[in-house]
């Protein structure tokens, strides 16, 4: 069973052209969808609209499928028997199908007929169901559109800009349509600016300056020296100059500007961090540029940063100086020579007579089974650095500089005062009567262990007969090697370096070596400090107890790669730098604005 499908259309001239499909099925689809066996392009006919199946070999079922119905012969239907033999004509909207028999198939001619007002198949489908017919071409509405926008989101903005009176609030007086021109928020730093544009924006159509910026940020000091910037910036390509043209050309300063690194309106919480690459972009290469700069080629830090150099102490100071201090790589194992003898092994082992001392303080200092780090180095408020250690609050427990009791009233040696301690002294062995003997830290008793007489932490002068010819031999001992004060302290007898009496090199307590890096303890206080400092190895006070870039490495990556933490240059770096940059030094002494004697670099 089959259909021949005749389609006759019309050409321009009036000639028709006839095209025969034939159709091997018992039932074919009548709609105005594509996908019909018979596509009728009638916006009158519905998309799936009738059924044509064969019954015999002689009659056909024409039914309706949707609620649109069909015209057999003139009369309005929704469903129809036909016989082919006898024929008939079908309408559906604005087209006709003619029902004949040629051969063994069932022929079904589609002709057009005369258009029925808006079912013509001429009439686009998006074009009757739309406002296309309704509007303006495309090309004139995108002209008004873009007048619209230039009015609303420019003239009007500009307009109420310019009427406002000079002094207005800005709190209060506000520009109609500027929030057009916002991209964001500000940030938290800058919230309290949200409503008053022009404290950043002085002039219209300018980008912000760094004179807007140094309004409020007078203390932010400039990376460098602006010829050495100037120098160390990798010049830009052809592509890179003509962008930094246009910039220039609608009023954008830099680069070196502020704008460059502080990126604003994106959205309220902290400022964005500047990435890797910023830095990255002059420091990659530094010393291709810069040959006489003594700083590192550096642009990652987990695979292209140089071993950390902290500024040390190289030289002990003479009384009444300062030491001498230089920036060495941990790679050369440099010591700090704080002017200190201090074992920490001897002080936190845990089975020695320090030890023993400590479970005998337990309960008085809140010791444990040993000493620990904690019980010596206090951190600073923030957690970010430690407090240097004080003898009084954090050593006379064990280190007493107690000699004599009077009346109940303990006198103690005064410390960090060589003179006071030599006067002390002698004032003691010139008073009559029968006196105990001197010994510091126990006023007569002895500690066991290490703490013995003649042991390491011998903390008494021995006994000595209460005679004045013997204070100057008391004074000695205390200052000698393993007196109270030569124990901890180096010391130099009368007539060195010109000194007149006794010396004791002043102590240097360094609380940040990586001067041109930021490093915070209370953003690693879940780790140990043996873990970064291996402080329970060390022997000498002049060992430099620093973990070297390698240790940090274990934990610390380059921004955006797999390590436990990613580290982009600005978690360690200030951008800006601080007062004790040498051109800055330079500077405030050519002005009389710093003390040369009492600041070393």
């Amino acid at each position: 069973m089959a259909f021949l499908l005749r389609t006759i259309a019309m050409t321009v001239d009036g000639r028709e052209i006839v095209r025969d499909t034939r159709i091997e099925k018992p039932q074919i689809s009548v709609g105005r969808s594509a996908e019909r066996d018979i596509h009728l392009a009638d916006l009158a006919v519905e998309p799936d609209h009738a059924r044509i199946e064969q019954l015999d070999d002689r009659r056909i079922l024409v039914r309706s499928v949707g609620t649109l119905g069909f015209t057999s012969d003139g009369r309005a239907s929704q469903r129809s028997e036909i016989d082919s033999t006898s024929g008939a004509e079908l309408g559906f909207g604005g087209h006709k199908i003619t029902v004949g028999r040629e051969g063994d198939a069932i022929t079904l001619t589609v002709r057009r007929e005369s258009a029925l007002s808006d079912a013509a198949e001429e009439k686009d489908e998006a074009e009757v169901f739309s406002l296309k017919g309704k509007l303006p071409g495309k090309r004139p509405m995108a002209w008004l559109l873009l007048v619209a926008v230039l009015v609303a989101f420019l003239a009007v903005p500009i307009i109420s800009f310019s009427l406002r009176p000079a002094k207005a609030d800005p709190k209060t007086s506000h520009v109609v349509g500027d929030k057009a021109w916002s991209p964001g928020a500000l940030s938290d730093a800058h919230h309290a600016l949200e409503k008053n544009c022009t404290a950043c924006h002085v002039k219209p159509f300018e980008s912000v300056r760094d004179t807007s910026c140094k309004s409020c940020h007078a203390d932010a000091h400039d990376h460098a020296p602006a010829a050495r910037i100037a120098d160390a910036r990798e010049k830009p390509g052809i592509g890179g100059a003509f962008l930094q043209s246009v910039a220039h050309t609608f009023g954008k300063p830099g680069p070196g500007a502020c704008v460059d690194c502080h990126r604003e309106h994106d959205g309220a919480g902290r400022m964005a961090v500047t990435s890797q690459k910023f830095c990255a972009d002059c420091h990659g290469t530094l010393k291709s540029r810069l040959p006489d700069t003594k700083l590192g080629d550096v642009s990652d830090f987990g695979t292209a940063h140089p071993e950390f150099q902290p500024l040390v102490a190289v030289k002990a100071g003479l009384p009444g100086g300062h030491p001498t201090f230089e920036r060495i790589s941990l790679a050369s194992r440099p010591k700090d020579l704080t002017g200190l003898k201090f074992p920490h092994d001897l002080h936190l082992s845990k089975t020695n007579g320090v030890a023993k001392m400590a479970r005998t303080l337990a309960g008085e200092q809140g010791y444990g089974d040993a000493l620990a780090c904690k019980d010596c180095h206090t951190p600073t408020a923030d957690g970010a650095r430690f407090l240097p250690v004080d003898m009084e609050k954090d050593c006379q427990a064990c280190h007493s500089l107690a000699f004599d009791n009077i009346g109940g009233t303990v006198r103690t040696l005064r410390h960090g005062k060589p003179d006071q301690v030599v006067a002390e002294i002698r004032a003691f062995y010139r008073s009559t009567g029968p006196v105990a003997p001197l010994e510091l830290g126990g006023l007569g008793r002895r500690r066991p262990g290490q703490y013995a007489q003649g042991q390491v932490y011998s903390a008494y002068f021995g006994a000595v007969p209460v005679r004045p010819a013997r204070g100057e031999q008391a004074i000695a001992t205390a200052f000698s090697a393993k007196g109270v004060c030569g124990e901890c302290h180096s010391v130099s007898a009368p007539g060195a370096n010109g000194a007149k009496g006794w010396q004791v090199v002043p102590v240097h307590q360094t609380s940040r070596y990586m001067e041109k890096g930021w490093f915070s303890h209370a953003a690693h206080k879940t780790e140990k400090c043996e873990s970064c400092h291996n402080a329970p190895a060390s022997s000498s006070a002049s060992d430099l107890l620093l973990p070297d870039l390698k240790s940090c490495r274990t934990c610390h990556g380059g921004e955006g790669s797999n390590a436990k933490v990613a580290t982009g240059c600005a978690l360690c770096h200030n951008y800006h730098a601080e007062d004790g940059a040498p051109w800055l030094v330079k500077r405030k002494v050519a002005q009389g604005r710093f003390d040369t004697d009492r600041q070393h670099p």
